[in-house]
């Protein structure tokens, strides 16, 4: 079985920054995507960002690349989001995902690809 816990979340002022990291635990993370996934009030889940295993494949939303940055440490299996330039819009429970992705493949956008997840952490930024 695979946990997921974030950290990092918290209240900022439009314009700040945050990071958030994702610690993995409960099997051994080899060929896993990870990635973060955000839920506003009364909206969808939505993508945000995700990574390969080996992190030479990223991919972002529209409406956070070169805002937002994704990295990981394998040898700590965690993840990051690194949030600059943050807005009020941004203000969801984020959560991070992961599963088994051949390195082949593409990093899924999509919440239905990944099997584990972590229980989210509210992000709120205020104006």
């Amino acid at each position: 079985q695979v946990q997921l816990s974030e950290s990092g979340g918290g209240l900022v002022q439009a314009g700040g920054s945050l990071t958030l990291s994702c610690a993995a635990s409960g099997r051994t993370f080899v060929d896993y995507a990870m990635g973060w996934f955000r839920q506003a009030p009364g909206k969808e889940r939505e993508f945000v960002a995700a990574i390969s295993w080996g992190g030479s494949q990223t991919r972002y939303a529209p409406s956070v690349t070169g805002l937002f940055t994704i990295s990981k440490n394998n040898a700590k299996n965690t993840i990051y989001l690194q949030m600059n330039s943050l807005k009020p819009e941004d203000t969801a429970v984020y959560y991070c995902a992961a599963d088994a992705i051949p390195r082949r493949m593409v990093v899924p956008e999509v919440p239905a690809a990944y099997g584990f997840w972590g229980q989210g952490i509210q992000v709120t930024v205020y104006s």
